[in-house]
């Protein structure tokens, strides 16, 4: 970060700042930072945690609550944060944490906000996305949290009208730019929890040999999580999907910066039982980034990978939203999340509402199961499940890749 930008020059003391949030060496202080203005009065309001280690080092963000309800994320960005109380002498960097990426959607128990009925979580910048309209405030709201995460100037997405006011200075910080980024979500009802891989595109931001230095960073800290990895889809779909737009891919592949998703189990209620594989992960990456020595980990924080089953399957995957089902009916399912399965295995039926059964939906390739969607009915095109299956693409691809 320029130390020298809208966040003020860089404290003699080692402060880092962000928001309302303002933490010396050695100490952790919360605060919140203003994103937008309401109609109502007052701030839309995001909740901070700076841990301001006792000595220099590198700084990892935390985010969670993208999605209003995927609690198990916040959860986890709370207790990884309360155990880093416990360990500030030792810590050499900061934290920086936003357990609610998403009030809005927060305040409904609902993945979508108030402000749009829309994902919340495909729309941070992009240099390549063309638009003839202003941007929404999601998008406002989303620039201006990257501006905070990256130590970048918001751009005119993110920048009020009047770029000398409180507002304005308060969306970026001091010395709070991140070194590395961990987005905290869930994955759906009765999901395997793992961490999402996104492949590092190269183009008009990076040559290739620049991505794939950003891609052997991305995997060394992704690994160091413990969660069983799963790759993003295919560059081409990535990029259809809009989520080199989201918090990770855009601070991966715009931004530059080592970021990535863990999905942690189900909507809408904490999954305790993912908890302490999720704050163990938070530090597995803190020690990887020598934040801390493996010493100093709180006793209180459980090892890697806890509780959570290695993948069963022995090859790369990568993320994949089906098959689909060709009949309108109900859907059985022949497998759960977890299993292992090989191509042409059935992964379910569909029968009508009498249970005599119209069509059987069997697996395009190898791999195991993610989840299934939710839902029981299911008509002509609908996906049945969220699998992992065999991944032989690159990890480092051309933006505009037409692969798989």
């Amino acid at each position: 970060m320029d130390e020298s930008d809208e966040g003020g020059a860089a404290d003699e003391d080692g402060r880092i700042a962000l928001g309302s949030a303002s933490a010396t060496p050695g100490t952790l202080d919360r605060g919140r930072l203003p994103v937008a203005e309401l109609p109502t009065g007052g701030a839309e309001r995001l909740p901070v945690v700076v841990a301001n280690g006792a000595s220099d080092g590198p700084t990892l963000w935390l985010t969670g609550g993208v999605h209003g309800d995927e609690a198990t994320g916040v959860a986890v960005v709370q207790d990884a944060v309360a155990a880093l109380g416990d360990c500030l002498a030792d810590l050499a960097g900061a934290v920086v944490a936003v357990p609610v990426v998403s009030p809005a959607g927060l305040r409904r128990n609902a993945r979508e906000t108030y402000y749009a009925d829309e994902d919340p979580n495909r729309h941070f910048p992009d240099a390549d996305a063309e638009s003839a309209r202003p941007p929404k405030l999601q998008e406002r709201i989303d620039a201006r949290l990257y501006a905070a995460i990256t130590g970048a100037a918001p751009d005119d997405a993110g920048e009020p009208a009047d770029d000398s006011t409180e507002f304005a200075v308060e969306t970026v910080g001091t010395n709070a730019a991140a070194d590395a980024l961990i987005d905290c979500h869930t994955a759906g009802v009765g999901s395997e929890p793992f961490a999402i891989r996104d492949r590092v595109l190269y183009g008009d931001r990076r040559n290739e040999s620049e991505a794939a230095a950003l891609s052997a960073e991305l995997g060394r800290l992704i690994d160091a999580f413990g969660l069983p990895v799963v790759r993003e889809y295919p560059a081409a779909e990535y990029v259809e999907e809009n989520l080199q737009r989201s918090t990770a891919g855009a601070v991966l592949n715009e931004a530059g910066i080592p970021a990535f998703t863990a999905e942690l189990g189900a909507h809408s209620v904490v999954d305790d039982a993912l908890l302490k594989p999720g704050v163990a992960g938070v530090f597995g990456v803190a020690v990887e980034l020598g934040l801390l020595a493996p010493g100093d980990v709180p006793e209180s924080v459980a090892e890697l990978g806890v509780g959570v089953d290695p993948a069963p399957v022995d090859f790369p995957v990568r993320r994949f939203r089906g098959p689909t089902t060709d009949d309108s009916g109900v859907v059985r399912h022949r497998v759960a999340a977890g299993d292992a399965f090989g191509e042409g295995d059935v992964l379910a039926s569909v029968v009508d509402a009498a249970g005599e059964e119209r069509a059987t939906v069997r697996a395009d390739s190898d791999g195991y199961v993610l989840g299934r969607c939710e839902g029981l009915a299911v008509y002509e095109g609908d996906p049945i499940g969220s699998l992992a299956v065999r991944d032989d693409g690159d990890l480092v691809v051309p933006r505009d890749a037409d692969e798989e």
